[in-house]
This record gives C-alpha cells, sequence and structure tokens, in this order.
C-alpha cells in the first residue's frame, strides 16, 4: 500500500483506524511532500512517520519548482488545468508525480535513512547501508525483506521539474596552484550511464592543497566514471592570470560505495 502524501489535517495525530498506518497492509510505503504545519503554512499532508518506509523528498515540506510565480504556474506546461491545481497544491501534488516518475526510473529515487533532512545534507547518511538504500515509489516493496526498524524515514532529493529522478555522488577535490584565489569550481562526471550537466562543488577563497567536499545530485546515474571535467572560473578579471588545477578528484557513488 502506498500513500502518497496522506492527508494532515483532520488526520495527523488520530488513532490508527481512522488514518493511514502500517497496520493496514503487510507491507506500507509513504511519501511526504507537504508535511509543513497547516497554521501557518497550510500543508495538507502530515509529518510523521506512518508506514514501513516514509520518504520525505527534498525534507517532505518544500518541493522544488513549487515556488514559481502564480503566472507560470497556472500557464503551465501541461496545460491550466494542471497549472492551476498546482499553483494550489503544487507540494501536495509532487507525491503522485514522483511516483509516476519512479515507474520509468527503476533506479532512481534512492532513499538514504537519515535522523533528519539537515542530518542527511551532512556526510553522516553517504553513501547507502550494506543492504542498500529503497527506492521511493513503485520499486519500494523490493525492499520489503529488509526493514529491520520499526519506522524508517528516508530522504533524498529530487530535480525541480520532470524527470524528477536524481542520483546522488559526493565529490572531493584537492586543489593544486601556486597562490590562493577567490572564485568558484565546477565539475561535471562522464561515465558509462551518461554525462552530468556542471555541478558546484565550493564557491568563494580556493586555497591550493585544500581539499573540498560537495554532494552531487545528478540528473542521470553516471554507471562507471570514465572521466571528471575540473573547471574553475575566478569571476573576474585578473591581470596576473592565476593558476589552479585539481591535484585529485574522488567520485563516490551513493549507491554502492
Amino acid at each position: 500500500l502506498s500513500g502518497l502524501d496522506p492527508a494532515q489535517p483532520y488526520f495527523q495525530g488520530t488513532p490508527i483506524e481512522v488514518r493511514l498506518d502500517k497496520s493496514d497492509a503487510e507491507f506500507v510505503d509513504v511519501i511526504h511532500t507537504d508535511s509543513a504545519p497547516t497554521i501557518p503554512y497550510l500543508g495538507f499532508g502530515m509529518s510523521p512517520a506512518i508506514g514501513h518506509l516514509d520518504f520525505y523528498p527534498n525534507g517532505g515540506k518544500q518541493m522544488p519548482g513549487c515556488g514559481k510565480n502564480p503566472v507560470s504556474q497556472i500557464v503551465d506546461l501541461d496545460g491550466i488545468w494542471e497549472g492551476t491545481r498546482d499553483f494550489v497544491a503544487c507540494n501536495h501534488l509532487r507525491s503522485y508525480k514522483y511516483y509516476s516518475d519512479s515507474i520509468i526510473y527503476a533506479d532512481g529515487f534512492l532513499g538514504y535513512p537519515c535522523a533528519s533532512y539537515d542530518v542527511f545534507e551532512t556526510e553522516r547518511c553517504f553513501p547507502c547501508p550494506r543492504e542498500g538504500c529503497p527506492n521511493m515509489g513503485h520499486f519500494a516493496d523490493k525492499f520489503k525483506g529488509k526493514i529491520k526498524n520499526d519506522f524508517l524515514k528516508l530522504y533524498l532529493n529530487t530535480g525541480e521539474a520532470k524527470d524528477f529522478a536524481l542520483w546522488r555522488y559526493k565529490v572531493t577535490v584537492t586543489l593544486s596552484g601556486k597562490r590562493k584565489v577567490k572564485g568558484y569550481v565546477n565539475i561535471a562526471l562522464y561515465g558509462s550511464g551518461g554525462n552530468t550537466r556542471q555541478h558546484q562543488i565550493v564557491q568563494g577563497t580556493l586555497q591550493p592543497d585544500n581539499t573540498y567536499t560537495s554532494f552531487i545530485d545528478a540528473e542521470v546515474n553516471v554507471g562507471t566514471v570514465t572521466k571528471v571535467k575540473f573547471l574553475w572560473n575566478n569571476n573576474r578579471l585578473n591581470p596576473t592570470f592565476p593558476k589552479l588545477g585539481a591535484a585529485t578528484i574522488i567520485v563516490q557513488s551513493g549507491e554502492n560505495g
């Protein structure tokens, strides 16, 4: 049984007989996309974990792509009816859009077990544990025999628009050069499964011999990494033409470590 952002108003905090609960089926997985409190944020979905697997994409409260201006949202690519509904309940309706995308991307939407979304943003919940990470959505039941905890809270990020699936990588860059400069470093990954766009790893003071780590939520499953593109820019003309390189770049896949 899959709960697509089960309703909060009048249901959250009620006995299990009147709301979705993991006792309702052999296996219950839940996608929480609009769990901000009803007052003052008008969240339609509930925040407590109520299934065997509870997924909180993007933290479960505010979905990327839902903060567009009203005009562009109502005159949506999918038509005025879809756009109007998105304007009224965009976060809430993301749950079924993620679910339908998850049917196409059987290897996508990996949920990382974690205490909270803030902790998920650090290195403490990466990579997936030995038993792997469950897939949010249609293929969540592949994880059915591996659940040890009472409740399992899972976190992941999604894209702003279709296609919503993203694949998480940790990228660690050690810089080489003569002296520090201000600017940013971008990385693109190339692999057997496809190539990513450029993703920013660090911005600010770039110090040679320093190591910088960042997560990339890539729009493709890169597969086996064959090449890494390193690009840096110092944002302004510098008459001394500073040079900067990468001494090492380490890429770690969240799926298999």
